[in-house]
Protein backbone atom coordinates (compact mmCIF):
# COMPACT_ATOMS: atom_id res chain seq x y z
CA UNK A 1 0.00 0.00 0.00
CA UNK A 2 1.51 3.75 -1.25
CA UNK A 3 2.03 6.28 1.40
CA UNK A 4 -0.68 8.04 -0.18
CA UNK A 5 -3.19 5.49 0.38
CA UNK A 6 -2.55 5.17 3.81
CA UNK A 7 -2.56 9.45 3.94
CA UNK A 8 -5.63 8.83 2.43
CA UNK A 9 -7.42 5.94 4.73
CA UNK A 10 -5.88 8.46 7.39
CA UNK A 11 -7.79 11.52 6.26
CA UNK A 12 -11.02 9.49 6.05
CA UNK A 13 -11.10 7.83 9.36
CA UNK A 14 -11.31 11.33 10.91
CA UNK A 15 -14.75 11.76 8.62
CA UNK A 16 -15.94 8.75 9.94
CA UNK A 17 -15.82 9.31 13.93
CA UNK A 18 -16.75 12.92 13.10
CA UNK A 19 -20.22 11.64 11.96
CA UNK A 20 -20.49 9.21 14.51
CA UNK A 21 -20.07 12.00 17.04
CA UNK A 22 -22.50 14.60 15.47
CA UNK A 23 -25.13 11.82 15.50
CA UNK A 24 -24.06 11.65 19.26
CA UNK A 25 -25.00 14.99 19.49
CA UNK A 26 -28.18 14.88 17.54
CA UNK A 27 -29.54 11.99 19.76
CA UNK A 28 -28.72 14.11 22.66
CA UNK A 29 -30.66 17.29 21.40
CA UNK A 30 -33.19 14.71 20.66
CA UNK A 31 -33.64 14.16 24.72
CA UNK A 32 -32.58 17.74 25.48
CA UNK A 33 -35.98 18.94 23.48
CA UNK A 34 -38.04 16.40 24.70
CA UNK A 35 -36.57 16.93 28.88
CA UNK A 36 -36.98 20.67 28.05
CA UNK A 37 -40.44 20.58 26.87
CA UNK A 38 -41.38 17.91 29.83
CA UNK A 39 -39.48 20.58 31.97
CA UNK A 40 -41.40 23.66 30.64
CA UNK A 41 -44.93 22.31 30.84
CA UNK A 42 -44.63 20.59 34.45
CA UNK A 43 -43.09 24.11 35.89
CA UNK A 44 -46.01 26.09 34.25
CA UNK A 45 -48.98 23.92 34.36
CA UNK A 46 -48.45 21.75 37.58
CA UNK A 47 -46.18 24.00 39.67
CA UNK A 48 -47.83 27.45 38.74
CA UNK A 49 -45.04 29.12 37.73
CA UNK A 50 -45.98 31.14 34.91
CA UNK A 51 -43.28 31.30 32.12
CA UNK A 52 -43.03 33.00 28.79
CA UNK A 53 -43.99 29.64 26.87
CA UNK A 54 -43.70 31.72 22.85
CA UNK A 55 -40.40 32.32 22.98
CA UNK A 56 -38.83 29.25 25.40
CA UNK A 57 -41.04 27.04 22.83
CA UNK A 58 -39.42 28.62 20.24
CA UNK A 59 -36.38 27.85 21.25
CA UNK A 60 -37.38 23.88 21.16
CA UNK A 61 -38.49 24.14 17.64
CA UNK A 62 -35.18 26.03 16.50
CA UNK A 63 -33.72 22.93 17.96
CA UNK A 64 -35.85 20.49 16.28
CA UNK A 65 -35.01 22.40 12.92
CA UNK A 66 -31.23 22.49 13.59
CA UNK A 67 -31.53 18.56 14.16
CA UNK A 68 -33.98 17.90 10.85
CA UNK A 69 -30.57 19.76 8.92
CA UNK A 70 -28.00 18.13 10.46
CA UNK A 71 -29.33 14.61 9.73
CA UNK A 72 -28.97 14.47 6.03
CA UNK A 73 -25.38 15.06 7.00
CA UNK A 74 -24.60 12.18 8.28
CA UNK A 75 -26.78 10.03 6.24
CA UNK A 76 -24.70 11.41 2.83
CA UNK A 77 -21.65 10.94 4.86
CA UNK A 78 -20.56 13.80 4.37
CA UNK A 79 -17.26 14.92 6.20
CA UNK A 80 -17.34 16.20 9.50
CA UNK A 81 -14.86 18.42 10.51
CA UNK A 82 -14.27 20.03 13.71
CA UNK A 83 -15.30 23.10 12.77
CA UNK A 84 -19.19 21.87 12.32
CA UNK A 85 -19.09 20.25 15.52
CA UNK A 86 -17.98 23.58 17.01
CA UNK A 87 -20.56 25.31 15.62
CA UNK A 88 -23.40 22.51 16.82
CA UNK A 89 -22.34 23.03 20.22
CA UNK A 90 -21.96 26.78 20.14
CA UNK A 91 -25.55 26.87 18.71
CA UNK A 92 -26.55 24.70 21.66
CA UNK A 93 -25.20 26.77 24.16
CA UNK A 94 -27.06 29.59 22.40
CA UNK A 95 -30.09 27.84 22.86
CA UNK A 96 -29.79 26.87 26.51
CA UNK A 97 -28.40 30.64 27.28
CA UNK A 98 -31.65 31.90 25.66
CA UNK A 99 -33.81 29.36 27.77
CA UNK A 100 -32.31 30.34 30.78
CA UNK A 101 -32.44 34.12 30.29
CA UNK A 102 -36.55 32.95 29.99
CA UNK A 103 -36.44 31.42 33.14
CA UNK A 104 -34.52 33.54 35.59
CA UNK A 105 -31.04 33.50 34.69
CA UNK A 106 -28.16 32.45 36.95
CA UNK A 107 -30.58 31.92 39.45
CA UNK A 108 -32.02 28.97 37.65
CA UNK A 109 -30.38 25.71 38.85
CA UNK A 110 -30.40 24.35 35.44
CA UNK A 111 -27.61 26.89 34.90
CA UNK A 112 -24.97 23.76 35.63
CA UNK A 113 -26.11 22.21 32.20
CA UNK A 114 -23.77 24.60 30.67
CA UNK A 115 -20.94 22.00 32.06
CA UNK A 116 -22.76 19.27 29.90
CA UNK A 117 -21.28 21.80 26.70
CA UNK A 118 -17.82 22.09 27.95
CA UNK A 119 -17.20 18.27 28.67
CA UNK A 120 -18.87 17.63 25.44
CA UNK A 121 -16.36 20.31 24.34
CA UNK A 122 -13.13 18.80 25.48
CA UNK A 123 -14.18 15.01 23.93
CA UNK A 124 -14.87 16.52 20.38
CA UNK A 125 -13.41 19.61 19.82
CA UNK A 126 -9.54 20.77 19.10
CA UNK A 127 -7.69 22.40 21.88
CA UNK A 128 -8.39 25.60 20.64
CA UNK A 129 -12.43 25.33 19.80
CA UNK A 130 -12.55 23.81 23.77
CA UNK A 131 -10.92 26.63 25.09
CA UNK A 132 -13.35 28.82 22.83
CA UNK A 133 -16.51 27.19 24.04
CA UNK A 134 -15.27 26.97 27.82
CA UNK A 135 -14.91 31.35 26.99
CA UNK A 136 -18.28 31.02 25.27
CA UNK A 137 -20.16 29.25 28.32
CA UNK A 138 -18.08 31.11 31.25
CA UNK A 139 -19.58 34.39 29.01
CA UNK A 140 -23.14 33.03 28.83
CA UNK A 141 -23.10 32.60 32.61
CA UNK A 142 -21.90 36.08 33.56
CA UNK A 143 -25.04 37.69 31.40
CA UNK A 144 -27.31 35.74 32.35
CA UNK A 145 -26.39 37.10 36.26
CA UNK A 146 -27.15 40.61 34.85
CA UNK A 147 -29.62 39.77 31.65
CA UNK A 148 -32.59 37.47 32.51
CA UNK A 149 -35.88 37.24 32.99
CA UNK A 150 -37.85 37.16 36.41
CA UNK A 151 -39.54 34.15 37.58
CA UNK A 152 -42.71 35.36 39.43
CA UNK A 153 -43.32 32.70 41.62
CA UNK A 154 -46.51 31.67 43.33
CA UNK A 155 -46.75 32.84 47.66
CA UNK A 156 -46.72 28.75 48.20
CA UNK A 157 -43.34 28.56 46.84
CA UNK A 158 -41.78 32.13 47.94
CA UNK A 159 -41.56 30.96 51.68
CA UNK A 160 -38.86 28.25 51.31
CA UNK A 161 -36.57 29.47 48.30
CA UNK A 162 -33.53 27.57 49.33
CA UNK A 163 -34.95 24.18 49.19
CA UNK A 164 -36.81 25.07 45.62
CA UNK A 165 -33.57 25.80 44.46
CA UNK A 166 -31.38 22.79 46.43
CA UNK A 167 -34.25 20.33 44.40
CA UNK A 168 -33.60 21.99 41.23
CA UNK A 169 -30.00 21.46 41.40
CA UNK A 170 -30.23 17.42 42.63
CA UNK A 171 -32.79 17.34 39.58
CA UNK A 172 -29.98 19.07 37.23
CA UNK A 173 -27.12 17.06 39.13
CA UNK A 174 -29.01 13.81 38.32
CA UNK A 175 -29.46 14.78 34.35
CA UNK A 176 -26.50 15.96 34.19
CA UNK A 177 -24.76 12.63 35.35
CA UNK A 178 -26.69 10.38 33.34
CA UNK A 179 -26.04 12.16 29.94
CA UNK A 180 -22.43 12.42 30.53
CA UNK A 181 -22.30 8.27 31.13
CA UNK A 182 -24.30 7.91 28.21
CA UNK A 183 -23.05 9.92 25.95
CA UNK A 184 -19.27 10.66 26.66
CA UNK A 185 -18.80 6.69 26.72
CA UNK A 186 -20.40 6.37 23.76
CA UNK A 187 -18.27 8.86 22.36
CA UNK A 188 -15.05 7.46 23.27
CA UNK A 189 -16.00 4.31 22.02
CA UNK A 190 -16.05 6.11 18.58
CA UNK A 191 -12.68 7.62 19.20
CA UNK A 192 -11.14 3.65 20.10
CA UNK A 193 -12.97 1.93 17.53
CA UNK A 194 -11.40 4.83 14.81
CA UNK A 195 -7.84 4.38 16.86
CA UNK A 196 -7.99 0.93 16.17
CA UNK A 197 -9.32 1.00 12.34
CA UNK A 198 -5.93 3.12 11.70
CA UNK A 199 -4.10 0.79 13.60
CA UNK A 200 -5.27 -1.96 11.72
CA UNK A 201 -4.79 0.13 8.60
CA UNK A 202 -1.41 1.05 9.42
CA UNK A 203 -0.56 -2.82 10.40
CA UNK A 204 -1.60 -3.76 6.52
CA UNK A 205 -0.01 -1.16 4.98
CA UNK A 206 3.44 -2.41 6.52
CA UNK A 207 2.65 -6.45 5.81
CA UNK A 208 1.69 -5.23 2.09
CA UNK A 209 5.03 -3.14 1.95
CA UNK A 210 6.58 -5.96 2.88
CA UNK A 211 5.02 -8.20 0.66
CA UNK A 212 5.91 -5.32 -2.36
CA UNK A 213 9.54 -6.31 -1.03
CA UNK A 214 9.36 -9.59 -1.28
CA UNK A 215 7.44 -9.72 -4.81
CA UNK A 216 10.51 -7.73 -6.13
CA UNK A 217 12.98 -9.76 -4.69
CA UNK A 218 11.20 -13.44 -6.33
CA UNK A 219 10.72 -11.30 -9.47
CA UNK A 220 14.33 -9.55 -10.17
CA UNK A 221 15.74 -13.55 -8.92
CA UNK A 222 13.53 -14.92 -11.46
CA UNK A 223 14.47 -12.84 -14.66
CA UNK A 224 18.15 -13.51 -13.00
CA UNK A 225 17.73 -17.17 -12.71
CA UNK A 226 15.87 -17.10 -16.45
CA UNK A 227 18.88 -17.56 -18.52
CA UNK A 228 21.10 -19.85 -16.75
CA UNK A 229 17.94 -22.02 -16.63
CA UNK A 230 17.72 -22.09 -20.31
CA UNK A 231 21.15 -22.52 -20.94
CA UNK A 232 20.60 -25.63 -18.73
CA UNK A 233 18.12 -26.74 -20.51
CA UNK A 234 19.86 -26.35 -23.91
CA UNK A 235 23.15 -28.15 -22.27
CA UNK A 236 21.36 -31.09 -21.47
CA UNK A 237 19.78 -31.37 -24.50
CA UNK A 238 22.93 -31.61 -26.58
CA UNK A 239 24.48 -34.12 -23.83
CA UNK A 240 21.75 -36.42 -24.82
CA UNK A 241 23.26 -36.51 -28.23
CA UNK A 242 26.21 -37.51 -27.22
CA UNK A 243 26.78 -41.41 -28.01
CA UNK A 244 28.83 -41.48 -24.78
CA UNK A 245 25.32 -41.14 -22.80
CA UNK A 246 23.36 -42.24 -25.44
CA UNK A 247 24.71 -45.71 -25.38
CA UNK A 248 24.62 -45.65 -21.37
CA UNK A 249 21.47 -45.96 -20.06
CA UNK A 250 21.83 -45.12 -16.74
CA UNK A 251 23.72 -41.84 -17.83
CA UNK A 252 20.91 -41.06 -20.29
CA UNK A 253 18.55 -41.53 -17.07
CA UNK A 254 20.63 -39.52 -14.54
CA UNK A 255 20.20 -36.61 -17.89
CA UNK A 256 16.72 -37.24 -18.56
CA UNK A 257 15.82 -36.61 -14.54
CA UNK A 258 18.11 -33.39 -14.86
CA UNK A 259 16.09 -32.25 -17.70
CA UNK A 260 12.91 -32.76 -15.51
CA UNK A 261 13.93 -30.82 -12.81
CA UNK A 262 15.12 -28.00 -14.92
CA UNK A 263 11.71 -27.33 -16.62
CA UNK A 264 10.47 -28.07 -13.19
CA UNK A 265 12.28 -24.85 -12.20
CA UNK A 266 12.02 -22.79 -15.08
CA UNK A 267 8.26 -23.95 -14.19
CA UNK A 268 8.38 -22.00 -11.04
CA UNK A 269 10.64 -19.31 -12.20
CA UNK A 270 7.58 -18.40 -14.64
CA UNK A 271 4.78 -19.19 -12.05
CA UNK A 272 6.49 -16.22 -10.10
CA UNK A 273 6.60 -13.73 -13.22
CA UNK A 274 2.79 -14.34 -14.18
CA UNK A 275 1.67 -14.06 -10.54
CA UNK A 276 3.79 -10.68 -9.66
CA UNK A 277 0.41 -8.88 -9.49
CA UNK A 278 -2.76 -8.88 -7.78
CA UNK A 279 -4.57 -12.09 -6.37
CA UNK A 280 -6.51 -12.41 -9.14
CA UNK A 281 -3.73 -12.33 -12.14
CA UNK A 282 -3.78 -12.57 -15.69
CA UNK A 283 -3.16 -16.39 -15.45
CA UNK A 284 -6.64 -16.81 -14.42
CA UNK A 285 -8.45 -19.39 -16.22
CA UNK A 286 -11.90 -20.76 -16.56
CA UNK A 287 -12.83 -23.86 -14.16
CA UNK A 288 -14.94 -25.38 -11.22
CA UNK A 289 -14.16 -25.41 -7.38
CA UNK A 290 -14.17 -29.07 -7.17
CA UNK A 291 -11.95 -29.30 -10.20
CA UNK A 292 -9.58 -26.72 -9.34
CA UNK A 293 -9.03 -28.15 -5.83
CA UNK A 294 -9.15 -31.45 -6.83
CA UNK A 295 -6.04 -31.13 -9.65
CA UNK A 296 -3.98 -28.42 -6.77
CA UNK A 297 -4.12 -31.36 -3.82
CA UNK A 298 -3.43 -33.80 -6.74
CA UNK A 299 -0.37 -31.62 -7.75
CA UNK A 300 1.10 -31.05 -5.10
CA UNK A 301 0.88 -35.34 -3.87
CA UNK A 302 2.56 -35.93 -7.23
CA UNK A 303 4.93 -32.74 -7.19
CA UNK A 304 6.03 -33.90 -3.26
CA UNK A 305 5.40 -37.63 -3.78
CA UNK A 306 3.22 -37.66 -0.73
CA UNK A 307 1.49 -40.68 -0.48
CA UNK A 308 -0.19 -40.08 3.30
CA UNK A 309 -3.02 -37.47 1.98
CA UNK A 310 -6.32 -37.77 2.50
CA UNK A 311 -8.75 -35.61 0.61
CA UNK A 312 -12.06 -35.54 1.22
CA UNK A 313 -14.49 -32.96 -0.84
CA UNK A 314 -17.91 -32.21 0.57
CA UNK A 315 -18.39 -28.92 -1.31
CA UNK A 316 -21.60 -30.00 -2.93
CA UNK A 317 -23.02 -28.95 -6.34
CA UNK A 318 -20.43 -27.78 -8.59
CA UNK A 319 -19.79 -24.07 -9.78
CA UNK A 320 -17.68 -22.31 -12.10
CA UNK A 321 -14.51 -20.05 -10.72
CA UNK A 322 -11.27 -18.34 -12.13
CA UNK A 323 -8.36 -20.87 -11.59
CA UNK A 324 -5.63 -18.80 -9.72
CA UNK A 325 -1.85 -19.59 -9.76
CA UNK A 326 -1.50 -17.22 -6.84
CA UNK A 327 -4.51 -19.57 -4.69
CA UNK A 328 -2.68 -22.28 -6.18
CA UNK A 329 0.15 -21.52 -4.40
CA UNK A 330 -1.49 -20.68 -1.54
CA UNK A 331 -2.72 -24.04 -0.83
CA UNK A 332 0.67 -25.52 -1.65
CA UNK A 333 1.97 -23.71 1.42
CA UNK A 334 -0.42 -24.80 3.34
CA UNK A 335 0.41 -28.46 2.65
CA UNK A 336 3.65 -27.90 2.60
CA UNK A 337 3.96 -26.76 6.24
CA UNK A 338 1.28 -29.73 7.04
CA UNK A 339 3.75 -32.34 5.98
CA UNK A 340 6.88 -30.90 7.18
CA UNK A 341 5.62 -31.69 11.10
CA UNK A 342 3.41 -34.37 9.86
CA UNK A 343 4.73 -36.85 7.58
CA UNK A 344 3.01 -39.99 8.38
CA UNK A 345 -0.31 -38.09 7.48
CA UNK A 346 -2.52 -34.97 6.15
CA UNK A 347 -6.01 -34.95 6.44
CA UNK A 348 -7.98 -32.77 4.19
CA UNK A 349 -11.17 -31.28 3.60
CA UNK A 350 -13.04 -29.21 1.63
CA UNK A 351 -16.75 -28.00 2.09
CA UNK A 352 -19.21 -25.15 1.34
CA UNK A 353 -21.02 -22.76 3.73
CA UNK A 354 -23.23 -20.84 2.90
CA UNK A 355 -21.62 -18.04 -0.02
CA UNK A 356 -18.17 -19.82 0.75
CA UNK A 357 -15.77 -21.99 0.51
CA UNK A 358 -13.35 -23.71 3.43
CA UNK A 359 -10.50 -25.61 2.99
CA UNK A 360 -9.30 -27.20 5.91
CA UNK A 361 -5.97 -28.83 6.64
CA UNK A 362 -4.99 -30.90 9.06
CA UNK A 363 -1.49 -32.39 10.48
CA UNK A 364 -0.50 -35.27 13.30
CA UNK A 365 2.20 -32.96 14.43
CA UNK A 366 3.32 -31.19 17.89
CA UNK A 367 0.58 -28.03 17.01
CA UNK A 368 1.25 -24.45 16.95
CA UNK A 369 3.03 -22.54 19.78
CA UNK A 370 0.68 -20.22 22.03
CA UNK A 371 2.72 -17.34 20.62
CA UNK A 372 2.68 -18.63 17.06
CA UNK A 373 -1.01 -18.61 16.99
CA UNK A 374 -0.96 -15.62 18.80
CA UNK A 375 0.62 -13.85 15.79
CA UNK A 376 -0.92 -15.96 12.90
CA UNK A 377 -0.44 -14.53 9.53
CA UNK A 378 2.77 -12.07 10.50
CA UNK A 379 5.77 -12.21 8.73
CA UNK A 380 8.87 -14.41 10.11
CA UNK A 381 6.19 -15.79 12.56
CA UNK A 382 7.49 -19.46 13.11
CA UNK A 383 8.39 -21.67 15.96
CA UNK A 384 11.71 -22.53 13.95
CA UNK A 385 14.75 -21.01 13.58
CA UNK A 386 16.14 -20.77 10.48
CA UNK A 387 16.51 -17.08 8.47
CA UNK A 388 13.34 -16.86 6.30
CA UNK A 389 11.04 -19.11 7.45
CA UNK A 390 7.72 -18.17 8.44
CA UNK A 391 6.84 -16.51 5.33
CA UNK A 392 4.23 -19.55 4.03
CA UNK A 393 1.46 -19.06 6.60
CA UNK A 394 2.11 -14.81 6.02
CA UNK A 395 1.50 -15.04 2.30
CA UNK A 396 -1.48 -17.54 2.64
CA UNK A 397 -3.28 -15.06 4.98
CA UNK A 398 -2.39 -11.94 2.40
CA UNK A 399 -3.92 -14.47 -0.02
CA UNK A 400 -6.93 -14.60 1.61
CA UNK A 401 -7.29 -10.54 2.75
CA UNK A 402 -6.67 -9.95 -0.62
CA UNK A 403 -9.58 -11.72 -1.83
CA UNK A 404 -12.00 -10.70 1.10
CA UNK A 405 -11.42 -14.03 2.89
CA UNK A 406 -10.30 -15.08 6.24
CA UNK A 407 -7.48 -17.59 7.25
CA UNK A 408 -7.28 -19.03 11.11
CA UNK A 409 -5.91 -21.99 12.92
CA UNK A 410 -6.33 -23.51 15.93
CA UNK A 411 -4.95 -26.51 18.23
CA UNK A 412 -6.79 -30.18 18.38
CA UNK A 413 -7.72 -31.09 21.97
CA UNK A 414 -5.03 -33.50 23.33
CA UNK A 415 -2.16 -32.77 21.67
CA UNK A 416 -3.48 -34.64 18.64
CA UNK A 417 -2.31 -31.96 16.05
CA UNK A 418 -3.30 -28.67 14.18
CA UNK A 419 -6.02 -27.25 11.89
CA UNK A 420 -5.65 -24.51 9.93
CA UNK A 421 -8.79 -23.13 8.12
CA UNK A 422 -8.73 -20.79 5.03
CA UNK A 423 -12.37 -19.41 4.21
CA UNK A 424 -12.88 -17.49 0.94
CA UNK A 425 -16.39 -15.98 -0.73
CA UNK A 426 -17.52 -17.68 -3.36
CA UNK A 427 -17.61 -14.48 -5.04
CA UNK A 428 -14.51 -13.65 -5.22
CA UNK A 429 -13.47 -16.75 -7.20
CA UNK A 430 -16.68 -16.08 -9.13
CA UNK A 431 -15.66 -16.54 -13.25
CA UNK A 432 -15.98 -13.00 -14.55
CA UNK A 433 -15.50 -12.02 -18.03
CA UNK A 434 -11.93 -11.80 -17.93
CA UNK A 435 -11.47 -15.30 -16.74
CA UNK A 436 -13.52 -16.51 -19.92
CA UNK A 437 -12.13 -19.14 -22.08
CA UNK A 438 -11.61 -22.58 -22.31
CA UNK A 439 -10.39 -24.75 -19.58
CA UNK A 440 -6.95 -26.09 -20.34
CA UNK A 441 -6.41 -29.96 -19.82
CA UNK A 442 -5.06 -29.50 -16.40
CA UNK A 443 -7.99 -27.99 -15.74
CA UNK A 444 -10.38 -30.66 -17.22
CA UNK A 445 -8.62 -33.16 -14.99
CA UNK A 446 -10.18 -34.81 -11.52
Amino acid sequence: MSTALLQSLDDDAPDSAGRKNLLQLIQLRWLAVAGQLATILLTHFAFGILLPLAPMLGVLIGLVLLNLVSLPLVRRGSAIRNGALFGALLLDVAALSAQLYWSGGATNPFVSLFLLQVVLGSVLLDRWSSWALVCATTLAFALLTVFHHPIALPPQLQTDLFTLYIQGSWVCFALVAVLLVMFVTRINSNLRAQDASLDAIRRQAIEEDHIVRIGMLASGAAHELGTPLSSLSVILGDWRHIDAIRSDPELLRDVEDMQAEVQRCKGIVTGILLSSGDARGEQSAATTVRVLFDRIVADWAKARSFANLHYVDSFGPDMPIASDLVLQQAVFNLLDNAAEVSPARIDVALSRAEDGLILRVRDHGPGFPAAQLSSLGKPYNSAKAEPGRGLGLFLVGNVARKLGGSFAARNLPDGAGAEVQLRLPLDALRLGEQDAGPTTAADRRG
